[in-house]
């Protein structure tokens, strides 16, 4: 029986508000038009006040319709700090001491597919705001120090601070009830201006569309919006406050001394707070708008402020609170249902918070990249040099979508290899929206016309692995299996049709020998090796990545699975399959030594291979995620399946008789085991073993939090490379990066990655699913304690899931050594969910809500408590 959310799902306008705002649109390439590129400094933190945007906004708690036009969200005002709380502060990539960082703490606590009920929760200081304190204190410190926090520097200390938990209820679709409760936990009453903001998205000053809508007050307690799109909306505040007008537009005096334009700009209710300015409309009109309550907060006490938005122009706040408690039983149902195979109320906790950070990391993304870089007629013209900067290859991108993001503040924008997690996890509680977002990505609005798939908003050209057709099957797979053997099958065709045009690409673009050795550069896996991925190496040197090739192995045989499950709907795929696996061995062949060899011998491990001119490879002996990833080219086919495909049976037979060093080279592809299942891995037996020996020492890759991605054993033996004007080192550095090189994003050498242990894991199930009970391997290395393939996933499981859980004395390793977080009743059971973490500690590191693909922590179960 589905619950009401599960129904609701299917019902038109659910979706239609949704917290599609980001929660940072300065610094980011869309509105960058400088002539260097440099988005951070084009528009700052400081001007983001001032500054209309082109192409989205920005908020705390902000929610909108599906084109944003119209956005509702939180500013806040203390008392003491120089500018209106209406945005998230953080540090850019220059000024943090590992990179760029949001220095806010906030936590997504509760949401649904359909947004009916959603929760949020912010603290905010009742001190000064420390800017400065943590614009200095990370300037002063290196790269060997960690990062200075908002937590490190006091202003939680003794309480003093705000929680400001904001919940929205959707009374029907497009009614939102909005409940902000803000406590106070010091020890004596403080006051704060709430202001509930509500504006238009600026459609109207770059020269297209003259049309302008209007919000208006007529009376205390309520604002009219007027837009001819969207038609009438009403917010409403109870109590009856005063509201604020200014206007959504650029304030060309204060950020260029532009003295010739007059009006109340979009800093307006900032200035007219802060600094007692004439700076909003008193005839009550304008674009942006706040209502104003004025509110000292008892100690230990908290407020209540209920609005409502709506096309209701008498809405009364009648049910509100009912409506509210149903919406919040319905999420509970919801979620019961989600996680009905779990009992313990800490890992519901963790599982459900990281599935609602990955719905509420939800946003509208706009970005016309032809209107872009020629600019806008309303505006000034574009200095010529930004078309050799970026993205010129991608004109044709053009993304106006409600797409799943990384994080809303450090990643605001879609990056395509982690959208296929998200799509993995978020299939378990929205299986259309997941589809949506690899159907996007598929489209010819974004795919590029060569067959490229764009990267990320800092460089579409960049290569990330391509991992997509594993998404799309795994998918369809959960659906065909939830509804009794029917799966989606347009969804499957579709994206196998684009799929094969970028297979192909990757084909003539990447492998430039033409020998099935694939050179994909950056792949998203940053400066993991001793030598630049990114950039092109000197006097026709390449490098030959072990990571490139096992991720196009796997490729294959994931569109070799997809085009075999269509031939059963369409005899027109009969070759298609065969096709695939023929690639398949091709690049088995060259991974494993039939024309080149990644595998070292001596070793026993896939190492990347710089290739020299005169047909010479030295082989780059880094023991990292690079070698792991042939692990995880293995997919299982019944032998009944596998016998109807005639066509593809004889072409098994043709490799096994004509082709034997290609078939000895694969993994039981052409026998079967004892419950009639093949086995098509890249990796035989004996392979298999040793790099699992390898990636289960707790001395190299197995940590007690989970797979590190650059083995321990570089911790006293970094690995040298000796170039042609300098030596570069590598070294097993479990935590945040402490050099400079290659740009200083150096985290891929040690830390552990949620994504990349997920693909262990899942690759282990796969294995278990051939070869049973009977293999098994020492879990640890060295322990003399033998477990099944499937025993191993589950040990996994269990490592990384101790990051998150609260351990036997009551410590969260997610949280480090901060004493506030790990102890504090407001603060011990609200998560974070990171880009990684610690390989030695399992703190939290890098982006603090990336609730993307880590929330794939919401997938991780335990199949067997055996051998614990």
């Amino acid at each position: 029986m589905m619950t009401i959310e599960q129904e609701r799902m299917k019902l038109a306008n659910w979706k239609k508000w949704g917290p599609y705002v980001s929660d940072r649109q300065w610094g980011t390439v869309r509105e960058d038009y400088s002539a260097n590129g440099d988005a951070w400094n084009y528009t700052t933190h400081d001007m983001a006040r001032s500054k209309a945007y082109r192409w989205g906004e920005e908020g705390i708690a902000g929610i909108c319709d599906d084109e944003q036009l119209l956005c509702f969200a939180l500013s806040l005002w203390n008392k003491k700090d120089p500018v209106l709380k209406e945005r998230y502060f953080g540090l850019t990539n220059t000024e943090g001491n590992h990179g760029e960082d949001v220095k806010e703490l906030y936590y997504y606590l509760d949401n649904t597919p359909t947004h009916s009920y959603m929760k949020m929760l912010y603290k905010y200081s009742q001190a000064l705001f420390p800017y400065t304190q943590l614009l200095e204190e990370n300037h002063r410190r290196t790269r060997q120090h960690p990062e200075f926090e908002i937590v490190d520097t006091g202003v939680f200390d003794d309480d003093h601070y705000f929680d400001i938990v904001v919940e929205y209820a959707k009374q029907s679709p497009q009614h939102i009830l909005i409940r902000i409760s803000i406590y106070n936990w010091s020890n004596g009453e403080q006051a704060i201006n709430l202001l509930p903001t509500f504006w238009f998205r600026n459609t109207w000053a770059w020269g297209y569309d003259t049309y302008k809508p209007q919000l208006a007050s007529s009376r205390a307690g309520a604002i009219e919006a007027d837009h001819q799109a969207l038609g009438q909306y009403y917010l409403h505040g109870e109590g009856l406050p005063g509201s604020l007008f200014c206007d959504n537009e650029t304030n060309t005096v204060r950020l260029y001394g532009h003295h010739g334009n007059t009006g109340y700009y979009k800093d307006g209710i900032n200035d007219y707070l802060i600094h007692g300015s004439a700076s909003v409309n008193p005839a009550k009109r304008g674009t942006k708008a706040a209502f104003n309550y004025d509110l000292a907060i008892p100690a230990g006490e908290h407020i209540v402020v209920r609005l409502s938005l709506s096309q209701d122009p008498d809405y009364a706040f009648e049910n509100f609170d009912n409506i509210f408690t149903q919406r919040k039983n319905e999420a509970d149902a919801f979620y019961q249902e989600v996680l009905k195979g779990e009992r313990n109320p800490d890992v519901i906790n963790i599982k459900r918070q990281a599935l609602s950070g990955l719905l509420w990391n939800k946003q509208f993304y706009y970005y016309d990249v032809h209107q872009w870089l020629k600019g806008d007629p309303g505006q000034p013209p574009p200095p010529p040099h930004r078309l050799q900067l970026r993205n010129v290859d991608w004109k044709h991108l053009h993304s106006k979508e409600i797409l799943s993001m990384p994080d809303k503040w450090e990643f605001p924008w879609f990056a395509s290899w982690d959208m296929a997690f998200h799509c993995y996890t978020l299939a378990m509680i929205d299986m259309e929206f997941a589809k949506s977002q690899l159907l996007y990505l598929a489209t010819e609005w974004y795919m590029h016309p060569n067959g490229q798939l764009p990267a990320y908003e800092w460089n579409f050209s960049d290569c990330n692995p391509p991992i997509h057709a594993m998404a799309t099957w795994e998918i369809y797979k959960a659906e065909k299996e939830a509804n009794q053997g029917k799966g989606d099958v347009l969804f499957l065709e579709k994206v196998f049709h684009k799929l094969m045009l970028n297979f192909n690409w990757w084909v003539n673009r990447r492998d430039a020998k033409g020998n099935n050795i694939f050179e994909g550069g950056f792949l998203g896996l940053d400066n993991i090796g001793v030598i630049d991925r990114s950039s092109p190496l000197p006097n026709g040197e390449y490098l030959q990545q072990s990571d490139a090739t096992g991720w196009m192995a796997m490729y294959a045989l994931n569109l070799l699975r997809i085009a075999h499950e269509l031939l059963w709907h369409n005899p027109a795929y009969t070759e298609i399959t065969s096709k695939y696996f023929e690639h398949f061995l091709y690049i088995a062949g060259a991974m494993n030594g039939v024309e080149e060899n990644l595998w070292d011998d001596v070793d026993n491990f896939y190492y990347d291979q710089l290739s020299l001119p005169g047909n010479l490879s030295v082989p780059l002996k880094v023991r990292s995620l690079v070698g792991l990833i042939p692990l995880f080219v293995v997919e299982t086919v019944a032998d009944s399946e596998i016998k109807q495909d005639e066509f593809f049976e004889k072409r098994r037979k043709w490799f096994e008789e004509n082709r034997p060093d290609l078939a000895s080279l694969v993994a039981h592809w052409n026998t079967v085991n004892k419950n009639g299942t093949h086995l098509f891995s890249l990796m035989r037996g004996f392979r298999m073993k040793r790099t699992l020996e390898r990636l289960l020492d707790e001395n190299e890759f197995l940590s007690d939090y989970g797979i590190r991605s650059l083995s321990k054993f570089h911790l006293e033996h970094p690995y040298q490379f000796n170039g042609d004007e300098k030596t570069s080192t590598i070294k097993y550095i479990p935590g945040e990066s402490d050099n400079n090189m290659f740009g200083g994003n150096s985290n891929w050498r040690g830390p552990i990655w949620l994504p990349m242990n997920w693909l262990v894991i899942e690759s282990l199930r796969r294995y278990y699913i051939f070869y049973g009970d009977d293999f098994k391997v020492e879990c640890p290395t060295g322990s003399g304690r033998l477990m099944t393939l499937n025993e191993v996933a589950d040990e996994l499981s269990r490592r990384v899931f101790r990051i998150f859980e609260r351990n036997s004395n009551g410590m969260r390793p997610v949280f480090g050594n901060s004493e506030k977080m790990q102890k504090d009743e407001h603060f011990k059971d609200y998560l974070l969910f990171h880009e990684y973490f610690h390989g030695e500690s399992g703190k939290g590191l890098g982006a603090s809500h990336q609730t993307g693909w880590t929330a794939l922590i919401a997938t991780f179960y335990i199949q067997s408590q055996s051998n614990m």
